[in-house]
C-alpha cells in the first residue's frame, strides 16, 4: 500500500502543497454579511414562474453548447455593443481561469521567462490565485493610501514586466472604489497590442457606470461580468464580453457544457425581468449610502467610498472587533492579512434595514 504523503509529495505540485484551501465559512444561524449577496429574493409571483420553467427543464440532455438564447439576452439586456460578443463561465472565477489559462504563455523570448498577469493589489484573491495555477508569474502593484490608482506605478511595472494581462476591477474589491477613468485608459493604452486589459466589473448594477461602451475604442479591452452581485449568486454565471475575433481565442479553453441547464433557465428568465432586480440594486445603493453614513458617526471608525454593495472601513483593532461580532452571529470580512494597506479594515455587505440594523448595534458595541 503507498503510503498517501509520498504520494502526495510524487504527484501533487509544491506550490499547491504549500497553498491553502479557499476557504468559505458556514454561515448556518449567521447574518451573513461577508459575501457580497443581495439579501432580497425575488417576488414571489415569480419564484412560481420561476419553478414552472425549471420544472420544464431537459435535465437528460446535454445543455445546447452554443448558449445561443441566453447570450442573445445577455448582449440585449446587458448594453453589449452591437457587434461584439459573450462567452460564459461557470461565475467569474471560472472566466478569470480561463483567460489566465489562454494567455500562460512559457519560455518566451526562448528564455525560461513567464508570462505575467498583473492587477493594482490589494484585489480580488482570484487573479493571483488562476495565475498561478496557470502556470504565470503575477505582479500586484500597490494602491495609493486611499486606494487609488497609482498611474506611474503601474505604467512602469506594465514597461518593466509586458503583462499579458491587466485586471482592474470598477468597483474594487475589497476596496469598493472607483478607480479614475483617464488612468484607466492610460494603462489600456500602455499595453497596446502588446496586453489585454480586463475590466472586472462584478458591481456594475451599484455603480452603474461601465466601460462596456468602450470596447469599440480599444481591440485589447474586454469587459467581464457576473450575475452573482444582481441577485443570482446561487446560479453561478460569469460572462466576458469583447471583439468576437479575441474571444474565440478563450472560447476554445472553455470546457464544453460549462453552464448547466438550470443556471441557464434561471439566467434567462431572471433576464426577462431584469428591471425587478435593478429596483433591488436600486434598493441597496440607498441603504449604502444609509450605512455609510451611520459608520462615520461611530468613534474610531474610518469609512471607505464604496461604489459596490459593500462598505470597507477601518477600526483600531480589527481582529477583536470582527470576534465581538462573530459572538454575535454577525459575519464580516476581516481584511487585515490580506494587505498592509488594509490593516485593520472590515469589510461588511450592505443588507436589509433589519440586517443593517443588527450589525450597527452590534459594532458599536465591540467598538
Amino acid at each position: 500500500m503507498t503510503d498517501i504523503d509520498t504520494l502526495i509529495a510524487n504527484t501533487i505540485r509544491e506550490d499547491v502543497r504549500a497553498g491553502h484551501i479557499y476557504n468559505v465559512p458556514d454561515a448556518s444561524g449567521y447574518i451573513k454579511l461577508d459575501a457580497m449577496e443581495n439579501p432580497y429574493e425575488l417576488p414571489e409571483h415569480l419564484r412560481q414562474e420561476l419553478a414552472a420553467r425549471l420544472a420544464e427543464a431537459v435535465l437528460n440532455r446535454y445543455p445546447v453548447a452554443s448558449y445561443a438564447t441566453l447570450k442573445q439576452k445577455i448582449r440585449a439586456s446587458l448594453g453589449v455593443p452591437n457587434g461584439y460578443d459573450v462567452i460564459l463561465g461557470n461565475g467569474s472565477d471560472e472566466i478569470i481561469s480561463i483567460i489566465a489559462t489562454a494567455t500562460a504563455r512559457q519560455n518566451l523570448d526562448g528564455k525560461t521567462r513567464r508570462a505575467v498577469l498583473m492587477a493594482p493589489s490589494p484585489a480580488f484573491v482570484m487573479f493571483q490565485r488562476s495565475a498561478q495555477f496557470a502556470g504565470m508569474d503575477y505582479v500586484g502593484v500597490p494602491l495609493k493610501a486611499d486606494f487609488s490608482l497609482d498611474r506611474a506605478a503601474m505604467l512602469a511595472a506594465i514597461e518593466q514586466h509586458k503583462p499579458a494581462v491587466v485586471f482592474l476591477a470598477y468597483p474594487n474589491n475589497p476596496t469598493g472604489n472607483l478607480y479614475d477613468e483617464a488612468d484607466m485608459i492610460a494603462i489600456i493604452e500602455a499595453l497596446g497590442d502588446s496586453g489585454i486589459a480586463v475590466v472586472d466589473e462584478a458591481y456594475q448594477p451599484f455603480a452603474r457606470t461601465s466601460f462596456m461602451d468602450r470596447l469599440p475604442q480599444y481591440p485589447n479591452l474586454m469587459v467581464m461580468r457576473t450575475l452573482s452581485k444582481l441577485g443570482l449568486a446561487g446560479i453561478r454565471l460569469g460572462y466576458l464580453a469583447a471583439a468576437p475575433a479575441l474571444l474565440e481565442q478563450f472560447d476554445k479553453v472553455r470546457a464544453p457544457y460549462n453552464v448547466n441547464v438550470l443556471t441557464q433557465v434561471a439566467a434567462e428568465f431572471a433576464l426577462d425581468h431584469i428591471d425587478v432586480l435593478n429596483e433591488q440594486a436600486a434598493q441597496l445603493n440607498q441603504a449604502r449610502g444609509e450605512l455609510a453614513a451611520a459608520l462615520a458617526e461611530l468613534p474610531g471608525v474610518t469609512v471607505f467610498p464604496s461604489s459596490a454593495n459593500f462598505i470597507t472601513f477601518r477600526v483600531a483593532d480589527a481582529d477583536r472587533t470582527c470576534a465581538k461580532l462573530f459572538a454575535e452571529r454577525v459575519l464580516i470580512k476581516n481584511l487585515s492579512k490580506m494587505h498592509e494597506l488594509l490593516a485593520n479594515c472590515i469589510r461588511v455587505t450592505v443588507s436589509t434595514p433589519e440586517e443593517n440594523s443588527v450589525f450597527l448595534n452590534a459594532l458599536k458595541a465591540s467598538l
